[in-house]
């Protein structure tokens, strides 16, 4: 049986637990974010689509790790002002979380099962890999740390319509 998404809680990065139940319905468009990376400059791109898309049932969900040659240092405190200052992030930002190793966060070890990487490799390679995920909780692409997340805006459209 696949994972439901919709099934899954999160701490937010004010601490507060977050069920993700509260977005069924909605496209979801997951990442794992840093603030020192060379793909930080996609948050741009991720508030982007979060601006645009929002208002018809898109939210994207940031989830910030530590775990890429530690581009992610600081508290969560610096982490949100950072996101907001830099590049206006107004979508959901978690808690700190692991996505890969014994301490991997349960929503991206069902993330990383239901959509494997390149040869069907589960463990996340680098910082801004995203998952898109249907209204109904499936898991429906994973994306690559390169892919801009304006390039995803057909398969964005294509959910929304299903």
């Amino acid at each position: 049986m696949s994972a439901n998404i919709f099934d899954f809680q999160a701490t937010g990065i004010s601490g507060d637990e977050v069920d993700l139940s509260q977005y069924k319905g909605k496209v979801l468009l997951i990442v794992n974010t840093a603030s020192a990376c060379g793909f930080t400059p996609q948050y741009k791109g991720l508030e982007k689509v979060y601006e645009q898309f929002k208002d018809k049932g898109v939210v994207v969900l940031g989830f910030p790790c530590n775990q890429f040659k530690g581009q992610e240092p600081g508290s969560e405190a610096e982490i949100g002002a950072f996101c907001e200052k830099n590049f206006g992030v107004t979508f959901p930002l978690f808690s700190k979380i692991d996505v890969n190793g014994n301490a991997t966060h349960p929503l991206f070890a069902a993330l990383k099962k239901e959509a494997p990487g390149l040869l069907g490799f589960e463990a996340i390679k680098w910082n801004f890999t995203k998952f898109l995920v249907r209204k109904d909780g499936s898991v429906y692409k994973r994306y690559a740390p390169l892919t801009e997340p304006e390039k995803m805006m057909d398969d964005i459209k294509k959910l929304l319509a299903e």
